[in-house]
């Protein structure tokens, strides 16, 4: 099998697995390197496919049309970043491809919430956020539990500390921005409620 066709079926797995991919943890055994010339392949081909997901967005309109684009987008960064991470075959571009994943998620996801409005649109917009700061997170304990033996139990120790912090403070906006909808006293319980469970008070 030529390397092109290779790279034609792993372009295509990756455009097929979608989000799924972006939420599955990475491997605890780094793959074997690609070659120059894989690398320069996935590259143009993810460049290829952008420009035929593009045209397919071209009939489309309005919101729908920014959703379909953000898709073509997202497709493209993550397979140019999994071809790196494929390359390079260091925890830093793994990390960088996890975090292309969680970034096209975040795109798409706020071009989705365009279609609601008020406090559901706040919403969507809090957990499109907090969806992007968990990928994040997640993707630099990856990394740094893989950068090195030596020290690696006193940063993963840090960073699912400082994880911890981002997710939960990420998750307590968007508790917040859920008590919005209500008035009066029962908003006020609901803030409470959400101070006390997430340690603010």
């Amino acid at each position: 099998m030529s390397k092109l066709m290779v790279a034609l079926l792993v372009t295509t797995g990756l455009a097929l697995a979608g989000p799924a991919v972006a939420q599955a943890p990475s491997p605890k055994t780094a793959p074997a390197p690609t070659s120059k010339d894989s690398y320069n392949t996935a590259k143009k081909d993810a460049d290829a496919q952008y420009k035929v997901d593009k045209e397919a967005c071209s009939s489309m309109k309005g919101n729908a049309k920014d959703i379909c684009l953000a898709q073509a987008k997202g497709k493209q960064d993550v397979a140019k970043a999994e071809a790196e991470a494929a390359y390079k075959n260091t925890p830093k571009a793994r990390e960088a491809a996890r975090v292309a994943h969680a970034q096209a998620d975040y795109k798409v996801a706020i071009e989705k919430c365009d279609d609601l409005a008020g406090n559901s649109k706040d919403v969507c917009v809090k957990e499109a956020k907090a969806g992007l700061v968990k990928g994040k997170a997640d993707a630099t304990v990856d990394r740094v539990t893989a950068d090195t033996r030596q020290e690696a139990s006193t940063k993963q120790a840090e960073a699912r500390k400082d994880a911890s912090a981002d997710k939960r403070d990420a998750e307590y906006k968007v508790a917040i921005e859920k008590c919005d909808a209500l008035a009066g006293s029962t908003k006020d319980a609901c803030v409470s409620n959400a101070k006390a469970r997430f340690g603010k008070v």
